[in-house]
């Protein structure tokens, strides 16, 4: 894979584990860059939840492998991205407001 050309841009991304009518803002992602292991040279994509969990303490970011973060799995039959960055302006200003509340500089 061409990382150059794949490398996803910082943003709001859903998971295809949303549910709609879930909890809210469930599986849905602040993605703030990506890492490079030193050891092996791999590269994985650094992102926050945007929705409350106690799993992830004392971290302040999860990372998945680059590979499988624009990869693509079955759900419902179907191949769907992992992650799909969103790009509802409304959804967007909503999502800005929700990350500065969870995430205070």
């Amino acid at each position: 894979m061409d990382i150059l050309n794949n490398i996803p841009q910082n943003g709001f991304y859903v998971q295809y584990k949303h549910d709609p009518n879930g909890e809210l803002y469930n599986h849905m992602y602040e993605v703030v860059g990506i890492g490079r292991n030193t050891e092996d040279k791999t590269y994985t994509v650094l992102y926050r939840p945007l929705y409350k969990n106690t799993w992830m303490k004392p971290a302040d970011y999860q990372s998945r492998p680059f590979d499988m973060f624009i990869g693509t799995v079955e759900k419902d039959g179907k191949t769907v991205p992992r992650f799909s960055l969103i790009t509802d302006p409304g959804l967007v200003l909503v999502l800005h407001k929700v990350r500065s509340d969870m995430y205070p500089l």
